[in-house]
């Protein structure tokens, strides 16, 4: 395992959703609570930034170009040519106490997308699918939907209740967009106060061999988890709350991850000061490309 570094050291206030592009060789990424989507080409270190007028929880990549961008106020397409935000559906839920959170596509070009439940005294969020423009509610109540992942042969699907600290294993039907019975394959400890604690799992990603990567977030580290849930190795990180990671990469073996410096406390800020950046390594085995939203 190589050194960790700082792929982009300007700090977000709550960076997530680390997506490869491998067509542009590019990294995208948002900052939820600044509202902003980020590209960066790791080859020149060229970045740009589009300015949202509403919270991005999560993108991915749309056919023919652009993003396809799951705000809080809705779905929308950013065309990363022009900067120009096209609406295509309205948000499903009560913008006053939720928003889309993590997600992305199948392989069936379907985006998958949860949200978020802000209050979080009760499952209140849960997962949708945006098939041709139209959202669809997919059930899978939670309070805060994290860790989407999809195994290579579709027939898995990967999904977290951060709020829970549960990593449940679905069984997914590809051809029809439908989620099966289901199975936790990993509870954390919930006392957050027990000197043991590991933090709560938010973000993830698939590798080759199908082992599930997640961000460990309070825990600063990554895991990496086995189809049955046993932990195969852990990567300590420089930022306590990590938020999700991708990919990418030439050869799809250098791990980008998205973390948080919003409301950290100045003792935090001070032992982690990369809190908030998105930092790489290297690692052994490769990722897999991620497929397309098909409008």
């Amino acid at each position: 395992m190589n050194q960790i570094e700082a792929a982009y050291d300007v700090p977000m206030l709550l960076g997530e959703c680390p997506l490869w592009h491998a067509a542009e060789a590019a990294l995208y990424w948002v900052d939820i609570s600044a509202m902003q989507v980020h590209r960066l080409l790791p080859a020149d270190g060229k970045h740009a930034m589009w300015q949202l007028d509403a919270e991005p929880g999560c993108i991915g990549m749309q056919a023919g170009g652009g993003l396809l961008v799951a705000m809080r106020s809705g779905i929308a397409h950013l065309d990363t040519n022009t900067g120009a935000v096209t609406h295509i559906a309205d948000a499903p839920y009560d913008m006053a106490t939720a928003r889309f959170n993590d997600g992305r596509c199948d392989a069936s070009g379907r985006f998958w997308t949860g949200s978020i439940y802000e209050p979080r005294d009760h499952a209140g969020a849960q997962l949708y699918a945006i098939e041709k423009g139209v959202v669809r509610a997919a059930g899978n109540p939670v309070t805060v939907s994290n860790g989407l992942g999809f195994s290579s042969d579709s027939r898995t699907m990967y999904h977290s209740d951060t709020t829970a600290h549960r990593i449940t294993s679905y069984a997914f039907d590809l051809a029809n967009g439908k989620i099966g019975a289901g199975h936790v394959l990993k509870q954390f400890a919930m006392d957050k106060n027990a000197p043991d604690y590991g933090g709560r799992p938010d973000g993830a990603a698939v590798d080759s061999e199908d082992a599930y990567w997640c961000a460990m977030y309070e825990g600063g580290r990554l895991l990496r988890l086995s189809p049955a849930g046993e932990i195969l190795q852990e990567v300590v990180l420089p930022v306590r709350c990590p938020t999700m990671i991708a990919f990418g990469g030439p050869d799809l073996r250098t791990l980008y991850i998205t973390s948080v410096r919003e409301k950290r406390s100045p003792a935090e800020l001070e032992k982690y000061p990369l809190s908030g950046c998105v930092l790489s390594l290297r690692v052994d085995v490769p990722g897999r490309n991620e497929p397309a939203y098909i409008a």
